[in-house]
């Protein structure tokens, strides 16, 4: 299970290292503004999202098979011992203990595939927007501005509408 979230992850960093050559030194025109930085960003994105999505679902068998085991535990006094090995000394019991533990470890590794799919989205993004100089030409100014400014007493917000 470990080798899909390996690969992903080393192509997306191998996507991004390769891309930031590339869009560094080359003019940007609107044909390489499209470049890997722009729709790797999405796979990135796409990836972190279906990783949360699966170690989620992961999680919740866990916590289901804990579950199982708590009942197991509070059904009768002997159902939880431990042998002096510290396993549970009924089958079912460890069965369940062991199944929670394999679960709990594929949710860890999803969420880290994770978290590694969101800082490579990151770097892309931040990547696609260097340089970029695509803005409006025709428009001199911009008639709606956002302004913050720190108070002695907190902060003043201001909004500006040029007609």
């Amino acid at each position: 299970m470990r080798a899909p979230l390996v690969a992903l992850a080393l192509g997306l960093l191998l996507g991004a290292a390769l891309a930031a050559p590339a869009l560094a030194q080359a003019p940007r025109s609107p044909s390489s503004r499209h470049g890997a930085a722009h729709y790797g960003k999405w796979l990135a994105a796409g990836a972190a999202v279906a990783f949360t999505v699966m170690a989620a679902h992961e999680h919740s068998r866990s916590r289901a098979d804990w579950d199982d085991l708590l009942a197991l535990c509070r059904s009768t006094s002997d159902a939880c011992l431990r042998g002096s090995d510290g396993r549970y000394m009924r089958t079912d019991a460890e069965a369940l203990y062991q199944r929670s533990l394999y679960y709990d470890r594929r949710a860890n590794r999803r969420l880290l595939g994770a978290q590694g799919s969101l800082l490579v989205t990151a770097a892309l993004f931040i990547l696609d927007l260097r340089g970029r100089t695509d803005g409006p030409d025709n428009i001199p100014f911009s008639p709606f501005r956002v302004t913050a400014e720190p108070t002695r007493n907190g902060a003043a917000v201001g909004v500006q509408v040029r007609f």
